[in-house]
């Protein structure tokens, strides 16, 4: 197995993570149904499928058993 030839500083070892953190998702409310949900995302309100603030599926279920 490989093994580091020197000790990696703390320092450089956080300067490596610095782009690694988590972002804030982008959640925007339906001007029809007034819920929260994804950008770019079909989202279910009271059974119906709604999708860029139009129904999509009517009395939609999912196919999982």
């Amino acid at each position: 197995m490989a093994h580091p030839k020197r000790k990696i500083s703390k320092t450089r070892r956080d300067k490596r993570r610095t782009h690694q953190g988590l972002s804030e998702k982008a959640i925007a409310i339906c001007p029809t149904t007034d819920t929260p949900h994804l950008f770019h995302h079909a989202y279910v309100v009271e059974g119906d499928l709604y999708h860029k603030g139009k129904l999509a599926i009517k009395n939609y279920t999912t196919n999982a058993q």
